[in-house]
């Protein structure tokens, strides 16, 4: 398309960019695509990479789509260059080899990058396919690893780590792990489970420095590590959209239709800030996320535009256990627990905001997981919870909530 006939320029070549060209194929659109990537390699699946990419050193990339896929339905990749600048008055996107590429429409699926930490020199990250292999590689029996962060990502690689005989020690800031999006009791079970399988979790410390193989943390106690895994967080890459001028917030600012502030320019996946249904705005960085917001994009492309409203849900496996999460709900939440924990069954939590269902966490219930999409897929119109059928495993989580218009009627 450089120098040639305009169409659909896709800027970052992970899930949500690539999930838009082959959405585009999908719902018909005929015109040129183009999708430029920094990395070298063609989509692909970033999950396993914090999971069944380190039981193994070797293991192969999880394609997004096969390469016969692409080249059938006509999608041109620009791979290993980036693009450094956006002429919105000549709609164009330029790159740092010089080239240019014309578009009618431009997304921005830039996606988010490790968030640095002071100090933390020559430690690893992992969020690209060459991070991963260096860490798989550390990760031998009787070697020491410290990951710093107790997010999703660092949980899963303390736990995969475990399995594969490592020594992991786990730093936290905070009081509790994965504290900013599950709630409190999921928290201390995950925490229970880690310790129980000699993960050795410190939290409410913060990282001083890292100096060759020791890692001093701020209440003095120093760590032996082989290897150091940074894990605390990422930050949305939003350098091209500031450049071009558009609007942007922790985020590159959309609304509902995930236009930017120039209208021949959407903006998906983790770089994204857009509204949400209870009137605030919020960047997600999920799975789910990228590729409904990525379908939503290619339908409004061809002439079929429709808001985004898909309800969030994520997941993580830790020592064999499947979370998900439908929903997200504030940290004041309220919450009823479904089952027993350790069973064999499952058990799920639900979060409440003043007697609404915000979110639901399962652990190895997959039926509630589903049924919780669905409830608060319904345009957020479940308003009264049957607190005692809720917390019965047995009854089905649909029959313990009411719709909006029955709100009313009494509780049993």
């Amino acid at each position: 398309m450089s120098g040639g006939l305009a169409g659909v320029v896709v800027v970052g070549a992970g899930l949500a960019g690539a999930t838009v060209a082959a959405s585009l194929r999908t719902v018909g659109h005929e015109g040129p695509v183009v999708v430029l990537g920094d990395e070298r390699h063609l989509p692909y699946q970033r999950p396993p990479l914090s999971k069944d990419h380190l039981k193994t050193e070797g293991k192969e990339l999880l394609p997004i789509r096969p390469e016969a896929f692409w080249i059938k339905n006509e999608v041109e990749f620009v791979l290993g260059a980036p693009a450094v600048a956006v002429d919105r008055r000549d709609k164009r996107v330029l790159m740092a080899d010089g080239r240019a590429f014309d578009y009618e429409h431009l997304v921005l699926a830039t996606g988010a990058s490790n968030r640095p930490l002071r100090g933390a020199e020559g430690s690893l990250g992992l969020r690209t396919a060459e991070e991963a292999s260096l860490l798989a590689a550390t990760l031998r029996p009787g070697a020491r690893l410290v990951v710093i962060g107790a997010g999703f990502i660092g949980m899963e690689v303390a736990a995969v780590a475990r399995a594969r005989g490592v020594e992991v020690v786990v730093v936290e800031a905070l009081d509790r792990p994965m504290s900013r999006l599950v709630s409190v009791p999921l928290s201390e079970w995950f925490e229970v489970l880690h310790r129980e399988a000699g993960v050795r979790l410190v939290t409410n410390q913060r990282v001083e420095a890292v100096k060759g193989d020791l890692v001093h943390l701020g209440g003095g106690e120093v760590l032996g590590a082989d290897a150091v895994l940074v894990a605390v967080g990422v930050t949305p890459n939003t350098v091209l959209a500031e450049e071009a001028g558009l609007q942007v917030d922790d985020g590159i600012v959309v609304d509902a239709h995930l236009r930017t502030s120039d209208p021949a320019i959407r903006a998906v996946g983790d770089c994204a800030r857009f509204p949400s249904t209870d009137g605030s705005t919020r960047r997600l960085e999920s799975v789910q996320n990228a590729s409904d917001q990525a379908r939503t994009v290619a339908n409004a492309i061809i002439g079929k535009p429709e808001p985004y409203l898909s309800v969030p849900w994520f997941w993580s496996e830790q020592f064999g256990h499947r979370l998900q999460i439908a929903g997200v709900a504030p940290p004041d939440s309220t919450t009823l627990l479904r089952g027993e924990p350790g069973s064999e069954d499952g058990f799920s939590i639900l979060r409440l905001v003043d007697g609404r269902l915000a979110s639901v966490e399962s652990i190895d219930r997959p039926r509630d997981h589903l049924a919780a999409r669905k409830l608060l897929g319904a345009d957020g119109a479940v308003d009264s919870i049957d607190l005692d059928a809720a917390s019965d495993p047995h009854v089905p989580l649909h029959d313990s909530v009411a719709p909006a218009k029955f709100a009313d009627r009494p509780r049993r």
